[in-house]
């Protein structure tokens, strides 16, 4: 009785397994075309493509503004879009465009940069956040801010 018993587990076994089989190469398939749709999704990403990443606002005076609009083209085959935009310090504040940037198209972000209290060499990043590949992008505004007391008649 222990040898019939035996001999019908390994029979469902070996059934088991065949179906199993077949099983797992469905499962493959369907891995391999989500990878496929996953991949030609990939490859229509937005570009956000700035025409100077770096701005060098030279030497100025101690409490100036200092404003840069960059400029950007989406060099991608699928809508721009910027959910956010901030700095590492309320000293520069960043603003953009709100509406999806097509392709082709050109948006920009004006960033405002406040010397007051900021004297010497200062460097600012500006980080965005967006739906390109990588998810983030960065600028940087950057220059020498002439002390008050380094200032003559002051």
């Amino acid at each position: 009785m222990k040898r019939v018993f035996l001999m019908v587990a390994a029979a469902a076994a070996l059934s088991l397994t065949s179906c199993n089989e077949s099983a797992t190469a469905q499962i493959d398939e369907a891995n391999l075309n989500a990878a496929a749709d996953r991949d030609a999704v990939e490859a229509s990403y937005p570009v956000m493509t700035f025409d100077t990443p770096v701005y060098d606002f030279g030497t100025v005076s101690e409490g100036t503004v200092v404003e840069k609009e960059y400029t950007f083209t989406n060099t991608g085959d699928s809508d721009l879009i910027i959910v956010n935009a901030s700095a590492t310090c309320g000293c520069t504040v960043p603003t953009w465009t709100k509406e999806p940037v097509a392709p082709g198209e050109t948006g920009s972000l004006l960033v405002k940069f406040d010397t007051s209290g900021k004297p010497d060499a200062q460097s600012k990043a500006v980080s965005i956040t967006t739906n390109t590949k990588s998810g983030q992008e960065v600028i940087t505004i950057k220059g020498f801010v002439a002390g008050k007391s380094s200032m003559p008649n002051a």
